[in-house]
């Protein structure tokens, strides 16, 4: 079983993000956040999650890109506690017993997603507003090997 973790290239996710993910954290897509939107909402930083923001699972920030890895069944039965109770603090869920199926229809279309990917396939998302809610795309990018040769220094050391 596979799931996405928030990797980070550089600065720019702390500069574009209101809340920005922790490198690491587990992410699914996070959708469900903008399903009551519309366009008035879309500007500035709350613009910038909804076109291309995973949610990280432990900060409820986002990330612009996710890498495929292993996810272990005990991980994926905390992560679906953690997320109910996200639906319950946040949301209003009336309670942990009936959010958690929708955290669990939430995770496992996530791992559903990254499972068919290697590990370290780099995922990003794609949103937009549509007349029947929010449309989501995602794109994968193929983790590649590196042969040494990218990283060797030729020459000599007695330069």
């Amino acid at each position: 079983m596979k799931l996405a973790r928030a990797i980070h290239f550089d600065e720019s996710d702390t500069r574009v993000f209101h809340s920005p993910a922790r490198t690491g954290e587990w992410c699914i897509s996070g959708g469900f956040e903008f399903s009551n939107w519309s366009e008035g909402d879309l500007f500035g930083k709350a613009r910038q999650a909804f076109s291309n923001g995973w949610l990280g699972i432990e900060t409820y920030g986002r990330v612009s890109f996710v890498a495929v890895t292993q996810l272990e069944a005990v991980e994926r039965e905390t992560l679906i506690t953690a997320l109910a109770q996200h639906f319950v603090d946040t949301y209003g869920a009336p309670s942990l017993d009936i959010a958690r199926p929708v955290a669990t229809e939430e995770i496992d279309q996530m791992i559903a997603l990254c499972d068919d990917h290697n590990a370290n396939t780099l995922l990003t998302v794609a949103r937009e507003l549509t007349d029947v809610g929010v449309h989501e795309s995602f794109r994968v990018i193929e983790a590649q090997e590196a042969d040494i040769l990218q990283f060797a220094i030729h020459g000599s050391l007695d330069e």
